[in-house]
């Protein structure tokens, strides 16, 4: 590995559970920075001893990101190297590592990335609930208005919603979500990632608040929840029955089956696929009084 560069940040992902995911380049990276800015020392300590790094330990964490943050800027202006870590996974995502790098950004301090494990994608990837699209909505706050006005911002998300909880607080974090989201929405409930009690329960909200309800929460969690059904296309009347044939007519030149080049006139348009379809053929309509 290449020596560091000066006066530069590096954002190290640290391991979820499993200390052999730790990469060999992060550990070269702690080994040669001039320190190691860590969310808890003590924490970040074990893993240090564990992999024999001895490297000065500096505390940056949310009560103290401000004062600590501009110190650590003061020695990255004065040319030497750190890596920035967190208990568990990759630094600034839901960590208060964020407003260094946004600081560091801002004043032009070259900022570098170690990739490693990171809760957020290793639960949406065993979830088995849609991928392609997700939303990270992280912790839901324990003050009452605060966890409200998140509740109302993801109540119609139609992409996968991945949440942090912990064990304290995942009986309350269920209930509000199954009374927002209602009981048949599925989830994922992740638990313990990449440790030896990792489990994913893949439910109803219904189900897992019940379950909780009985069940005292152990371990740390990450919710996967089901995105809300995509609302129906607003009619678009401006189109005529031979419009939206056109248009299905201009489907099949590119290679379309009449079925499916009716589909799509019908989302494009508003009308139904089968008017299209028999209009598309030259089939007669159907009254309105058939079956």
């Amino acid at each position: 590995m290449e020596e560091l560069k000066k006066g530069a940040l590096y954002v190290v992902g640290t391991p979820i559970g499993n200390l052999e995911d730790f990469s060999p380049r992060a550990q070269e990276t702690l080994r040669k920075a001039d320190f190691i800015a860590a969310e808890d020392t003590r924490v970040t300590k074990k893993l240090l001893n564990h992999f024999e790094i001895k490297k000065p330990l500096y505390s940056y964490f949310e009560h103290n990101k401000l004062e600590h943050g501009e110190q650590i800027l003061e020695r990255l202006r004065g040319g030497e190297s750190c890596a920035l870590v967190s208990d568990a996974g990759m630094p600034a995502i839901s960590d208060p590592g964020e407003t260094l790098v946004a600081a560091c950004g801002a004043e032009g301090i070259p900022v570098y990335v170690v990739p490693g494990p990171t809760a957020v994608i290793s639960a949406l990837a065993v979830s088995g609930l849609p991928t392609g699209r997700f939303s990270f909505e992280g912790f839901l706050s324990v003050k009452k208005r605060s966890r409200q006005e998140h509740l109302a911002l993801v109540e119609h998300e139609t992409r996968t919603m991945v949440f942090y909880e912990a064990p304290h607080k995942l009986r309350k974090t269920l209930s509000d979500l199954e009374k927002l989201f209602g009981g048949e929405r599925r989830i994922a409930v992740v638990r313990e990632l990449t440790k030896i009690y990792e489990e994913v329960w893949r439910t109803t909200l219904k189900e897992a608040a019940a379950h909780y309800r009985e069940q005292e929460p152990r371990g740390e969690y990450v919710l996967v929840i089901e995105g809300a059904k995509a609302p129906a296309p607003e009619p678009q009347e401006e189109y005529t029955l031979q419009e939206a044939a056109a248009l299905a007519r201009e489907q099949m030149e590119g290679g379309l089956p009449a079925a499916e080049a009716a589909k799509e006139a019908a989302r494009l348009t508003g009308l139904k696929k089968g008017d299209i379809y028999r209009e598309l053929n030259g089939f007669p309509q159907k009254k309105d009084d058939e079956i």
